[in-house]
């Protein structure tokens, strides 16, 4: 009974909001769970006669599965989706989602580097091996703009506007940005392609790949994280440091900085501005955890 609006469904996620292979699978996974509850509850309904309590029953049903509460919001966000699709398709009437409550999910506060230590970490980079001055360049760049793993290493020489400070980005969705780039990751990036990467043989169809390895072609993410494994090791830190980490932590410090939020949106290639609000939660979060540790008549 489900199955035209499903295949309705996902050439509207792929044509018209041009979702990747993998977001129309995950939206119709997230449906897959609603109808199969409709069928172990032996509903006969379609989208059209579903409601609110059904629905807040299927939440039940899917806490009842012992899923998280992520999981839960997310299969919950995919419904509302296919609900959304329902509407513009005159398929339902009324949307019975919009009074559908998510679980609260507990985001976790991911862990943040201090300036001194992300100095710290850049300085276990031993410069005297070739592959030293480009995991620099690397790390610094993260730190510096911002990047996602995937756009540090797809990043092209193309791209580069070091002489104004800028580069251009593709991020996700092929979405292009300008971001500002500092003064260290631009010395790094110089000293890289003149000393290390001219010397490398260049396997072809990585000529305009900016970070290479031994062999000529583009590093993978994989190698990226045991780069920085590696590092925060050798460092003695004890947080949870991924790639990601340096996103985090520059996007962290612009925010306790003062930057405009827009600004810094803009910059991380954040689609909706509720994304790039995460900072500010987690700027606050750690300035309650600091006013308990340390102000003496905070607890009354």
């Amino acid at each position: 009974m489900w199955e035209p609006y499903k295949k309705g469904f996902k050439a509207y996620l792929q044509l018209e909001k041009s979702l990747s292979e993998n977001s129309t699978e995950a939206y119709l996974r997230d449906l897959d769970k609603l109808t199969q509850f409709i069928e172990i509850k032996n509903l006969q309904k379609n989208p059209a006669t579903i409601t609110l309590q059904d629905l807040q029953f299927f939440i039940q049903w899917i806490g009842d599965l012992e899923m998280n509460a992520t999981s839960q919001a997310r299969i919950i966000s995919g419904i509302r989706a296919f609900y959304k699709y329902c509407l513009i398709e005159d398929i339902v009437v009324e949307d019975p989602t919009l009074l559908l409550e998510a679980p609260k999910t507990k985001r976790a506060l991911p862990d943040v580097l201090s300036f001194a230590e992300i100095d710290h970490i850049i300085a276990q980079i031993d410069l005297s091996k070739p592959e030293g001055t480009r995991n620099k360049a690397i790390i610094e760049t993260l730190y510096s703009c911002g990047l996602r793993v995937s756009e540090a290493v797809n990043l092209r020489i193309s791209q580069l506007y070091l002489d104004v400070g800028f580069i251009r980005v593709i991020g996700k969705g092929d979405k292009e940005r300008l971001v500002p780039i500092g003064a260290p990751a631009i010395k790094y990036i110089n000293i890289y392609r003149q000393n290390i990467r001219n010397q490398i043989k260049v396997k072809p169809g990585n000529e305009d790949i900016l970070f290479l390895n031994k062999r000529g072609q583009k590093l993978t993410r994989v190698m990226i994280f045991l780069i920085i494994k590696d590092l925060v090791q050798k460092a003695g830190i004890e947080k949870t440091v991924s790639p990601h980490t340096f996103r985090h932590s520059f996007a962290t410090h612009l925010i306790e900085g003062g930057a405009n939020l827009r600004a810094v949106q803009e910059m991380l290639g954040h689609e909706s501005i509720t994304t790039t609000e995460i900072y500010t939660h987690l700027n606050k979060e750690f300035l309650r955890k600091t006013l308990e540790q340390f102000h003496p008549s905070f607890h009354g």
